[in-house]
């Protein structure tokens, strides 16, 4: 068998991967870029995650409400087109540089630095100086009668939410079992189109991890849009005989509950894509969670190879394996060197409606951190409606939500942000640059904003510290 080398390997087609590869590419360096379907050219965001997912969030809320399917099939046929055309632009941005070659196959380490491609029943090794893993995460699926079972679905009526958005026909009960970020988008958008929404949470209070009065905030607008929530409540089993609707089991503090629904939605979690890989025939290790094991610098178990974006265990966003590629850039070609301890804040955004979003702190884990940390917490806090200095949300009439911006006292120092607001996937990153760059909360309180936004609340609520 005939053995192919190149100067760079890359094992998926992720944010950081193809950014790397474009770039090293143009260097003039020997590049080939490995996925195993021709569908997720470009990586998952653009073609089952971030793009197709808000693009349908925005159709969602365009205010076609009391359930309008003929919609929501435009919508999905819409989204379709919208992650077609920049998938083929994603593969046209590596396959038309002269050195790079792009291949659609499995691919499994068989040894240091040498692959096995799987076409089919075609095969091929291929060794590189350098190689790259950039194969990102799977949904978790884990065991529920009924339901799935060894990593799979039972029924097409049960999903993960790659799955579910290219779903023609809209559902018109559904049910999400889970309660993170991903169930409440999926919930604030299907109830948007029109669907009866339950979601099913094993914890006995909403978005566990934040302070109680954003939490209730979220979950209260979704409420009064028709979402229904099972707290403290899971699922035991199911009943799909192919015809009637599917019957869920939900066992809660309240008692059992049967919910009927025409489709499931599995959002707890992704896991990173490692299994299959031969990971260890490489010298690769990875973690108990299957995520591969690096440094400060990406650097694998392995001399020169290299893992960026999910599947090294990191913060699962599309920004996050974009820096991964800068941290590993400088590494390859030079330049000044990064770390992920250089990393300061990381924003974060769930699309709901109004967007929820976050950097640094929360209220509660600053106060936890107080006496060590010698901070006086300070909190500013106001529900969007009484600010009267935020017409925006008015404006585009959703005046639902609240901002709450948590500082030291002492210093003036901002210790982090919740924004849940119109825009608040915008101005969110005002927060995370000026803490960034150690800028105090007076900044942004005395700083001049356009009119009408909504980053001039900033103006009224950061005047209210208490």
């Amino acid at each position: 068998m005939d053995v192919l080398e190149f100067d760079d390997v890359f094992v998926g087609w992720g944010k950081g991967g193809k950014t790397l590869a474009g770039i090293l590419g143009r260097a003039g360096r020997r590049v080939a870029m490995i996925e195993q379907s021709d569908a997720m050219y470009g990586g998952t965001c653009i073609n089952i995650g971030c793009v197709p997912t808000k693009a349908l969030i925005y159709s969602a809320h365009l205010g076609h409400e009391g359930g309008d399917a003929a919609h929501y099939t435009d919508s999905i046929t819409r989204k379709n087109a919208l992650t077609a055309k920049l998938r083929g632009v994603n593969f046209s941005m590596l396959d038309t540089i002269d050195t790079v070659t792009a291949v659609t196959a499995r691919a499994e380490f068989v040894g240091p630095k040498r692959v096995r491609l799987s076409a089919g029943s075609d095969e091929r090794e291929i060794t590189a100086e350098r190689l790259y893993i950039n194969t990102g995460s799977l949904p978790v699926i884990p065991d529920i009668p009924g339901l799935s079972e060894g990593g799979q679905v039972l029924s097409p009526r049960v999903h993960v939410s790659t799955d579910l958005i290219s779903e023609s026909n809209l559902p018109a009960r559904l049910v999400i079992v889970g309660g993170g970020y991903i169930a409440y988008e999926f919930a604030s958008m299907y109830a948007a189109f029109g669907s009866e929404v339950t979601v099913v949470d094993r914890s006995p209070i909403p978005l566990r991890h934040e302070d109680r009065d954003v939490a209730e905030a979220v979950a209260a607008a979704l409420a009064g849009d028709g979402v229904r929530f099972l707290q403290g409540a899971q699922v035991t089993g199911a009943h799909d005989d192919g015809s009637s609707p599917l019957r869920v089991d939900v066992a809660s503090d309240d008692g059992p509950v049967t919910v009927e629904a025409d489709a499931v939605l599995l959002a707890l979690g992704r896991r990173p894509a490692t299994e299959g890989l031969g990971l260890d025939k490489a010298g690769v290790e990875t973690d108990g969670r299957g995520a591969v094991v690096v440094d400060e610098r990406l650097r694998t178990t392995a001399t020169d190879v290299w893992a960026l974006g999910d599947v090294n265990g990191g913060p699962q966003h599309t920004y996050v394996s974009l820096d991964d590629h800068r941290i590993v850039l400088a590494q390859v070609l030079g330049g000044p060197e990064r770390t992920t301890t250089d990393r300061n804040t990381i924003p974060t955004t769930t699309f709901v409606t109004p967007p929820f979003s976050r950097v640094g702190l929360t209220e509660g884990q600053a106060r936890e951190q107080a006496a060590e940390r010698g901070w006086d917490v300070g909190v500013a806090s106001k529900e969007v409606s009484k600010i009267a200095a935020m017409p925006r949300p008015k404006i585009v009439r959703d005046p639902r939500g609240l901002l709450k911006v948590v500082v030291d006292r002492k210093t003036d120092a901002i210790l982090g942000a919740t924004l849940f607001c119109v825009d608040s996937q915008e101005i969110i990153k005002l927060v995370s640059l000026a803490m960034d760059n150690g800028l105090p909360y007076t900044a942004l309180r005395d700083r001049m904003y356009t009119h009408p936004s909504s980053s001039e609340a900033f103006n009224e609520v950061l005047g209210s510290i208490a």
